[in-house]
């Protein structure tokens, strides 16, 4: 029977995970698509201050989506252990660059493609190695898990990490270095994850009739993620005001997931029980989602045109390249052309040349 509810709350975690994304990803094109129809009024935009996107539906549609895939984001981890649940999260990306193409004409590079199919693949993989954390249904249980020696360890190191960055680096290398604000808002990050799955457990007993209310770890916990939580925005407009976002959010997808599943491996011991082959099969699906969400991100600018292949590939589909090549057996890259062309290139002669240029 637990063996049956446990699946029955993995599988209630994982469509509340992707559910999430979806709501999430959705969410981002109803606000552009609403923006644009205020800029395409004349009204003042939100960069320059303006606020008629209060007046839009589309924007206040974009903001519901916004809090029911984030309603569900925090449900989905009572449910799923935080090391399925977190990685899941760059669907949200894939599903806002898909739309995007669709609804608001921004076009998806060679790039763009396969990182959502890398995406999806990693996903797929992650879900069928997805490790089982330790059962934990009660708040005493999870103070047990509080207290562990490993756990204080981890906390501790993040804690001391995070003052360093903030009041030491942030002033000297976070206009400078992306790594700095990001990595703030990961290590926090991981520390607000946990709190939500203490939180998710208080509801629980909450709606079976259990006096939540006076336990003070409930309230500890819900202080905590309010703070963590108000670091982590702060911080990360920063990074985001500094530099560029297709450089901050595969970084911090990054880096934030590897806290996230740090610190639920140590917290829940959900690598304790794992297979080698379930072990690898899990690394490598969150690898492929991180090589997925790179190109989705880096690259998206980039436009892919036929000259950024290699010259051998360009050859094989140009005919008159290839006919050259058999007759002159060799070719010439960019780099080997000559700056001028031949009209332009001054005439040289020779000294037997200019005797008879002088006889006649």
């Amino acid at each position: 029977m637990d063996t049956a509810s446990g699946r029955h709350d993995f599988y209630i975690g994982l469509a509340l995970a992707i559910g999430s994304s979806i709501f999430i990803g959705g969410s981002f094109i109803l606000k552009k698509k609403g923006l644009l129809k205020l800029s395409g009024k004349g009204s003042v935009r939100a960069g320059q201050g303006g606020h008629a996107y209060l007046r839009e539906w589309l924007w206040w549609a974009g903001l519901l989506s916004m809090a029911v895939g984030e309603a569900a984001n925090f449900a989905a981890y009572i449910f799923a252990p935080a090391t399925l649940v977190t990685p899941l999260g760059a669907l949200s990306v894939l599903v806002s660059a898909v739309l995007s193409s669709y609804f608001l004409n921004e076009r998806l590079n060679i790039h763009g493609k396969i990182g959502c199919v890398l995406s999806i693949l990693g996903s797929t993989v992650m879900v069928i190695h997805a490790p089982q954390e330790e059962e934990v249904s009660t708040l005493q249980e999870m103070a047990e898990k509080l207290k562990d020696p490993g756990f204080i360890v981890f906390a501790v190191c993040i804690l001391v990490s995070s003052l360093l960055l903030i009041f030491v680096a942030g002033p000297r290398y976070g206009h400078s270095n992306v790594l700095v604000y990001v990595l703030i808002c990961s290590a926090v990050g991981s520390l607000s994850v946990s709190c939500v799955k203490g939180l998710g457990i208080a509801i629980k007993e909450l709606f079976s009739g259990q006096p939540v209310l006076k336990e003070p770890l409930g309230w500890v916990l819900l202080i905590c993620l309010v703070i963590c939580i108000s670091i982590q925005i702060n911080y990360l407009n920063k990074a985001l005001d500094i530099f560029n976002t297709s450089i901050v959010t595969p970084i911090y997808y990054v880096l934030f997931t590897t806290a996230v599943m740090t610190c639920s491996a140590i917290l829940f011991k959900e690598w304790q029980h794992m297979t080698v082959d379930n072990i690898i099969g899990t690394v490598s699906g969150f690898l492929t989602i991180v090589f997925g969400v790179f190109l989705l991100h880096a690259y998206r600018d980039i436009p892919f045109t036929p000259d950024l292949l290699p010259l051998f590939i360009q050859q094989v589909g140009n005919t008159s390249n290839t006919s050259a090549f058999r007759e002159t057996g060799s070719c010439q890259s960019p780099l080997q052309k000559p700056l001028l062309h031949s009209e332009d290139i001054p005439f040289q002669t020779s000294e037997e040349d200019e005797d008879v240029i002088r006889s006649i």
